[in-house]
Parts: structure tokens; C-alpha cells; sequence
């Protein structure tokens, strides 16, 4: 639990402090208090706990703190390798962060790998219309500029044909990190299931967006119930969860 407190506080920092010093403040705050210095704060000191009863790699955390300073700032994301090293930081370090909990040494790298950038960038699409609203670009400008789409069509709110075959291709990123891996599934370990969970809404997420009439500066949600529904199904049947 205190792992996902630690996301769920960094991941909000953009919101929270509204302006990139005040959020910069805050990230130093909490690598100063993975560093020790966090013990008078109720998740920081269940953090540390954590990290000393399952010696965890103090690295990814610091991974995960670098990746959310891009989250301050209204630099687009230029290529789709720095959309990867991001989607890496945030979504595939924290699943490697709970898949070590749950089964210590186990290397399942390259599956957590797949399912974290899978998860990043469904999440990251789902979330266009909104970072668009406030001027962030996590669609790569390469992947952009490869369809004839740009920034003043995003920030135009302008659903382009060039824009959505841009946004088509990083969809179809997405599935081919998905695809990957649910075939690695098949070797995995059961114990480190539980942490693959979230990245069961990837599917559903990428298709509600491959929908006819989608547009794509208009917030969707999955129904709550279809969302328990999947994980539910996720968790009865995982090898089988990002089928």
C-alpha cells in the first residue's frame, strides 16, 4: 500500500502544486526523504519500511522521481524513445517496484517492460484531452511530424486526419507492447500477478479509443463496473489477462 500512496502523491504533483518550482520543491522533498529523511511523514516512513524489509532498489525509486519532472513542464515529448524512457520510469519501475514485494528476486524484466509501456501509453492517450486542455504533449513529435500533424493542431483542439493517424500509430505501439506481453505471460511466475492487474484496462482503454466516431479531445471513462468486471477477470484467469 505504501507503494502505490508514494505513486499516487508524486503522480499528483503537477496538480497539487500548480506551478514547476513548487512541484520541483516537492520531488526533492521526497528523494531527501528516501534518503532518510521522511520519518516523520505517515507514507514516506511506510515507504522506507518497505524498501528495508524487501530490499528494494532505491534506484527505481529515483527513476520514478526523474520521470515525473517531465510532468511539470509543457515540453512536448520529441521521440518515441524518450516516450518509452518516461513510460519506462513511471509505469514499469513501479510494477518492477510491486512484482519485487511479491516475489523478491524473480527477473521478469522483460515482461514487466511490455506491460508497463502498454499501460503507460493507453493511459497517456486516454488522458490526450486533458493534457492537451493545459498544453502537455506526450504524443511524440516525430510521430506527429511523420502523419503532417503539429502542435497547433493539438493545441487547436483540431481532430485533423493527420492527428488521428498519429494518435492511430502510438495506439498501435501500445498493442504491440500488449501482445508482447501476453506472450510472455505463459513463463511468468503466479506470484507476481497481483502487480500486472492495472495494465489489464490497457485493452479495454486503446479500444474504446479504435471506436468509429472517436474523438480525441473528449474525455472517456470506462464504466466502473466494466473496470471490476476486467480486473476480476484478470485475477481468475491472468495468463490470460491481456488477451
Amino acid at each position: 500500500l505504501s507503494l502505490y500512496a508514494f505513486n499516487l502523491e508524486i503522480a499528483r504533483v503537477r496538480e497539487v502544486a500548480q506551478e514547476a518550482l513548487a512541484g520541483e520543491i516537492r520531488l526533492q522533498w521526497w528523494s531527501d526523504a528516501l534518503g532518510g529523511g521522511g520519518e516523520g511523514h505517515p507514507v514516506a516512513a511506510a515507504l522506507l519500511a518497505t524498501i528495508t524489509r524487501y530490499q528494494l532498489p532505491p534506484e527505481r525509486f529515483q527513476t520514478l522521481l526523474d520521470a515525473r519532472r517531465f510532468d511539470l513542464y509543457d515540453e512536448p515529448m520529441r521521440t518515441l524513445a524518450d516516450l518509452e524512457a518516461y513510460a519506462e520510469g513511471v509505469s514499469a519501475g513501479l510494477i518492477a517496484l510491486a512484482a519485487g514485494i511479491l516475489a523478491g528476486g524473480i527477473d521478469t524484466g522483460v515482461l514487466i517492460r511490455h506491460a508497463g509501456l502498454a499501460h503507460a501509453i493507453a493511459g497517456l492517450l486516454a488522458a490526450f484531452p486533458i493534457h492537451a486542455a493545459r498544453g502537455q504533449l506526450f504524443v511524440p513529435l516525430e510521430i506527429l511530424a511523420r502523419h503532417g500533424a503539429t502542435r497547433e493542431h493539438v493545441a487547436g483542439r483540431q481532430a485533423t486526419p493527420q492527428l488521428r493517424a498519429a494518435l492511430a500509430e502510438l495506439r498501435a505501439h501500445g498493442r504491440r507492447h500488449l501482445r508482447e506481453a501476453q506472450r510472455l505471460l505463459a513463463a511468468a511466475p503466479a506470484a507476481i500477478m497481483p502487480a500486472l492487474l492495472p495494465v489489464a484496462l490497457a485493452g479495454p482503454t486503446l479500444a474504446r479509443m479504435e471506436r468509429r466516431g472517436y474523438d480525441p479531445f473528449t474525455p472517456f471513462e470506462i464504466a466502473g463496473w466494466r473496470r471490476q468486471l476486467r480486473v476480476w477477470r484478470a485475477a481468475k484467469w491472468p495468463h490470460r489477462m491481456f488477451a
